[in-house]
């Protein structure tokens, strides 16, 4: 399967048969998803940044919120965690998704505001690709993140959320968490086929290009 960024925290996720497109995000400077078309369409939460399906072609089954979903042979999985450290209090919740396409597992954070707790971690079991903001602010800075990748051991970690020359100015660059994991010069990838096969054996760092 093909894994795009697409920016901000939108991915496309291309498997066999079945496109997933992650936190579709509003037209704004320096972002625009283009013109994307998808079987599902998953939300973490109820912001601008991260709830435009309307931008998305195809007709999407859209997923919104926690719970169990069968669609087009993916199977996924939405847990139920915070934007914020505080329970919700200051930013509201976030729903992490778990999907299972063509045999790879991988896990979307969403805007995460805290480390996940032990029961969450129980749903969040044997990743082989994770997607995790870093970029702090509103959701895990780097040092956070590292944490949360340390605790979760996946094959592959993408950064997300973070800030670039032409966006997101107002969040942490991807440097400082490169730095947590002593990744230097890493060069983005324009995409990432990941394939059971494939897989490294300990966890790699990989930046994609927007």
């Amino acid at each position: 399967m093909e894994i795009t960024w697409l920016g901000h925290s939108c991915f496309k996720l291309k498997g066999a048969e079945t496109t997933i497109i992650t936190d579709p995000f509003s037209v704004a400077p320096g972002r625009d998803i283009g013109n994307q078309s998808a079987h599902i369409v998953t939300l973490s939460h109820d912001h601008p940044g991260h709830h435009n399906a309307a931008a998305v072609s195809g007709e999407p089954r859209v997923v919104s919120g926690p719970g169990e979903y069968e669609i087009g042979g993916v199977l996924l999985l939405g847990v139920a965690t915070f934007h914020d450290a505080t329970g919700g209090s200051e930013r509201g919740k976030n729903t992490v998704y778990i999907y299972e396409i063509d045999e790879i597992t991988i896990c979307h954070m969403g805007d995460i505001g805290h480390l996940m707790t032990t029961d969450q971690l129980e749903d969040v079991d044997e990743i082989d690709v994770l997607l995790i903001p870093v970029g702090g602010v509103s959701t895990l800075a780097a040092a956070q993140a590292a944490e949360q990748v340390r605790k979760l051991e996946p094959k592959i970690v993408i950064p997300m959320h973070y800030g670039t020359a032409s966006s997101d100015s107002h969040l942490d660059t991807v440097d400082k968490f490169l730095g947590e994991f002593g990744a230097k010069d890493v060069e983005p990838l324009n995409k990432l086929v990941v394939t059971k096969s494939n897989l490294p054996d300990n966890t790699r760092v990989t930046l994609l290009s927007a």
